[in-house]
């Protein structure tokens, strides 16, 4: 029988893998001057992670599933806390690069295995209830990590934002290292050419694929909005710089309020209920921004409503669908739960992508966002209607 694994180390794992994605943004500015780089340049250590933490959460998971999630979690977090040392170090842009990829190759494993630990250990009924909490860190990282990042490049300077990731990744491998027990009771024979096929056979089943799609659709619909909001709250609405970062942390109080609901929920609905209500009100607020801003009726009280509710329908709405593609086929746990990860990251460097076109930052925020939530409505009606593994 195997053994829990410690929660609150769970959701330490996970989030870091995502805060260390954000926390540095506000801080590029300032570290692109002391190395001397281009704004452009520096560009380039957010998207050399958006990349490495997708591609790492593919490696993880079905290594996890031959060798273990211990092994495999602690491997992942010793290159995670080497990473942020040679980032701390950094004398040159190019050190700082390759430093920025290993780190998310690196807390890729916590995002991912973080997830395939909780469906090895808990029972049927609390899995979407402790998925709902990991779920939440991907959701809350992008809109908490910018605030702590400016806090410490503006009274630090920019090296103590990895002086902070250090300490944080050598606490986490410690604490790993001594309370972690190996979880994974079906270890597999790792062969290149079976993951390839793992990876075939999970992406082939209408069930996992519905659902991984429309839960990194869900996840992800929230990027436009924070690769707009400087535009539309300080470009379009005139408000002071100093307030885009609270806009931004709007979206953790929508996603912890559906997270909330979903947790206490989750026991007695269906998890159809909860993608297709939050899947919906995605849509719906979607569609609302675009509306508003067109009839003129768009203030950045009714901007920060908009977002908090399209916020909480993802928080419903995640973790049903994390929990669902994960039960699909429970003897690749570990490589479903890397491929939905990368499917998240995909997506949401999809949706940055696409809301750069357009001159007005709203209407391309609206519209990326209507077709990501329409696609992720769509995506969890496929999954139902093959009736694939859903949890209560």
């Amino acid at each position: 029988m195997t053994m829990r694994a410690p929660l609150w180390l769970l959701v330490l794992v996970t989030f870091s893998g995502t805060m260390a994605m954000h926390i540095f943004v506000p801080a590029l500015p300032v570290a692109g001057a002391a190395l001397g780089a281009s704004a452009a340049s520096m560009q380039q250590t957010i998207t050399l992670y958006v990349i490495g933490l997708a591609l790492g959460q593919l490696i993880y998971g079905p290594v996890s599933d031959a060798v273990g999630r211990r092994p495999a979690l602690l491997l992942g977090l010793s290159v995670y806390f080497c990473a942020g040392v040679m980032a701390l170090l950094a004398p040159t842009l190019q050190w700082l690069l390759v430093a920025r990829l290993l780190q998310a190759l690196g807390g890729a494993a916590g995002i991912a295995l973080g997830r395939a630990i909780v469906r090895d250990t808990a029972e049927p009924a609390r899995v979407t209830r402790e998925l709902a909490l990991l779920n939440l860190l991907t959701l809350a990282g992008p809109g908490l990590a910018p605030i702590l990042g400016a806090y410490l490049a503006d009274h630090f300077g920019w090296r103590a934002i990895y002086v902070f990731l250090v300490a944080i990744g050598s606490a986490m491998l410690v604490c790993t290292w001594r309370l972690l027990p190996e979880t994974n009771g079906q270890l597999r024979p790792l062969r290149v050419a079976s993951i390839g096929r793992d990876y075939r056979q999970l992406l082939g089943h209408p069930g996992f694929a519905g659902y991984m799609l429309g839960g990194a659709c869900i996840t992800s619909a929230l990027y436009p909005y924070l690769a707009s909001v400087p535009y539309i709250v300080h470009g379009q609405m005139g408000l002071p710089i100093s307030a885009i970062g609270w806009f931004a942390a709007s979206t953790i109080v929508g996603a912890s309020l559906g997270t909330f609901l979903t947790r206490r929920l989750s026991s007695r609905w269906p998890a159809e209920r909860f993608l297709f209500l939050g899947a919906g009100l995605g849509l719906t607020m979607a569609a609302t921004l675009l509306a508003f801003h067109a009839m003129g009726w768009l203030t950045p009280g009714w901007l920060l409503a908009i977002t908090i509710t399209m916020t909480f329908g993802a928080g419903l709405a995640s973790p049903a669908a994390l929990g669902s593609s994960l039960a699909v086929m429970p003897a690749l746990a570990g490589s479903a739960a890397g491929l939905y990860g990368f499917g998240q990251m995909a997506m949401g460097a999809i949706g940055t992508l696409l809301v750069g076109h357009g001159d007005d930052p709203v209407v391309s925020c609206a519209v990326t966002q209507m077709c990501i939530t329409g696609l992720a409505l769509a995506s969890f009606r496929m999954a139902h209607a093959y009736g694939a593994g859903a949890q209560r």
